[in-house]
Formats: structure tokens, sequence, C-alpha cells
């Protein structure tokens, strides 16, 4: 007697229920972005050397003001008006390029490397990645400057205590200096990581940055003075700078203002950058 055996096949429904099914989620995204971020040489370089700019430069200036008081010398006319805060701050339009090449480089790199096609395979709607990437870069560059800033404030006002520019945290406008300073530089961040996926080119990214932060304002100061009065309040540079500033000067826009300025220059760099990613290929 024989006895034979029949073997049939797995169902596609069992195959199906052995497999584990990932799905693509806003966290994930997330989670593999913040991983992304870490895993790079250049970002551990650049942000180290972004909050060496805010207290370096800042406890420098602090210093300086307090030697030219202490010996009697006629202080220098960028410290004529100087405050505790002003001088803790003094660092910042140097970190501000630190921070926003590195956003450049968080996007542009990868287009640069060819991995953004991985990414966009694992992710096929395109928006959440630029979403992601924004976000993440967006706040470590926050958190790292508001450190800074409060740590190089903390420093400073210790330096010039005892003199006119001497403040605390509970002198009026420093608390909302401080917190300016930081969203500032977290959004300059922002505004590179736009610019790497809106032009994909490190270099390209770079240079808009640099020309929009620096050369425009210089420019534009060579303009007839009416015309350079009514444009420069909404030069990115100035907006920006106006959320950080203790007093509020006639040609210059006043803290919120500066603030919704500086949003609008943000949420238009990010919208050219989602343009470009949802229409063209990678």
């Amino acid at each position: 007697m024989s006895v034979t055996t029949s073997v049939r096949p797995p169902s596609e429904g069992g195959v199906a229920a052995t497999r584990p099914r990932y799905r693509v989620t806003g966290r994930r995204i997330l989670r593999s972005e913040w991983s992304k971020l870490w895993s790079l040489r250049s970002t551990w370089i650049t942000l180290t050397l972004a909050l060496l700019f805010v207290v370096a430069f800042g406890i420098i200036a602090a210093a300086r003001y307090k030697s030219s008081v202490t010996s009697g010398r006629q202080l220098d006319p960028d410290f004529a008006d100087a405050t505790a805060l002003s001088l803790s701050l003094f660092g910042v339009p140097i970190a501000q390029l630190a921070l926003g090449v590195l956003g450049v480089l968080v996007t542009a790199g990868e287009y640069s490397t060819g991995t953004i096609r991985s990414t966009l395979a694992a992710v096929p709607r395109r928006l959440p990645v630029l979403w992601s990437k924004s976000f993440v870069f967006g706040l470590v560059a926050l958190v790292l400057s508001l450190v800074g800033v409060v740590v190089t404030f903390l420093i400073g006002s210790n330096i010039v205590s005892g003199t006119q520019a001497a403040l605390t945290f509970s002198s009026t406008g420093v608390l909302r200096g401080l917190l300016g300073a930081a969203l500032y530089l977290g959004l300059v961040g922002v505004i590179g990581a736009a610019l790497g996926v809106l032009l994909r080119s490190v270099a390209g990214g770079i240079s808009i940055l640099v020309a929009g932060l620096m050369l425009i304002p210089g420019l534009i100061s060579l303009l007839p003075k009416a015309w350079h009065q009514a444009v420069e309040p909404y030069l990115p540079s100035v907006a920006g700078q106006s959320m950080f500033d203790l007093h509020h000067q006639a040609h210059t826009p006043t803290p919120a203002v500066g603030l919704l300025v500086f949003v609008a220059w943000t949420a238009l760099a990010l919208a050219g950058a989602a343009w470009r990613l949802a229409s063209k290929d990678a």
C-alpha cells in the first residue's frame, strides 16, 4: 500500500499574514530624518561651530566693552549704545551662516549623493519629507540657539555688571530678545533646508542664502534714502534682527512686525521647495 501526500502551496493570505507590514507614518518619517541628521559628521561639526560662535563672540564683545569702560578709553561707535543683551547676541550674525549652510547641506546633500531617490521611494508622498526635514532641523537649531544665547547672556551680564550696559533676565525686553534670537536662528535653518530642496545644489543654496542675508542689504543701502527706508524693513536680515533688538528704532520694524515678515520669508522658501519637490523628479 502506498501513501501519497500532497503539499498545498501556501495561500496568498498566509504569505501576507507572515510578512510584517510597515506603514509610512509622520512619526516614522520624523524618526528617519532625525537619524539621518545625526549620522552626518557635518552636523556635529557645524552645530558645534554655531554654538561656539554665539558663546565666544558674545563673551569677547562683553569683555571688550568692560575693558573699555574700566580703562576710561572712549567707547567704539559700535559699543556706544551697547547693552548686555546686544553684547551677548554679538555672534548671532556669524552663527546664522553656520546654521543656514547646514540646513542647505541637510537637504541638498541628498541630491548630490543620490540618496534622495531612496528617501522618496520609501515615502512616495513627497511633501512629508520636506516638512519632516525642515521641522527636525529647525527644532535642533532652535534648541541649540536658545541654549547658546541664554548661556552667553548669563556670562556676559556678569562681565558687564556695574556698567550702564548691565541687564538681568527680569529687565524689560530681555527674555523676548533671547527667545527672538533663538527663533530667528531656527528659522534661518529652515530657510536653508528649503533652499536646498528648491535649488538641489549645495553651492546654489549657500549662494542664495548668503546673498539674501548679507549681500542684498548692502546693495539696498546704495539706493536713494527714500527707497532705502521703504525697502529695508522687509529684508530678511533687518526683519530678523528686529526680533531680538532691545529698543525699536524709527526706521526698523517692531519685533512683532519683524517676526511676521521673517515668517513670511520662511513660508515663501518652503512654498517654493514644496512646488519643486512635488512637480519635478529627483
